[in-house]
């Protein structure tokens, strides 16, 4: 839904459990003109979708996020200033669902830590 248009991935490794990728933040993506014009931030709704579409490549199928326990945005993205983002989710099979841990950060920066089930 977004990779390929919001943001494409530059690259990725994947061991059992865990997939990192870092990905480039399309800064000229029309979202940016409608929040916030000339202070471009990522949504945070952005930085979920990009969470579930890294576990749906490395799971093989499509999940549905059913419950967030955690969701901490601790600092904005402005994809201008920081057009690279390393995204790391790690998963584990649970109940028929996927069990997640993620962050989204660059270098010492962290912008989203997440902990939740998908279906």
């Amino acid at each position: 839904m977004l990779a390929g248009n919001f943001y494409t991935v530059t690259t990725q490794s994947q061991e059992p459990g865990q997939v990192s990728v870092t990905i480039e933040l399309n800064a000229a993506h029309p979202i940016f003109q409608g929040h916030f014009p000339e202070q471009p931030v990522v949504p945070g709704v952005c930085m979920m979708q990009t969470i579930t579409e890294v576990l749906e490549s490395a799971v093989k199928q499509k999940v549905t996020l059913k419950k967030a326990g955690q969701m901490k945005f601790l600092n904005m993205i402005d994809p201008v200033k920081q057009p690279l983002v390393d995204v790391t989710v790690s998963y584990k099979e649970e109940d028929g669902g996927w069990k997640v841990n993620a962050t989204l950060k660059r270098e010492d920066k962290t912008f989203m830590k997440f902990q939740g089930i998908f279906n």
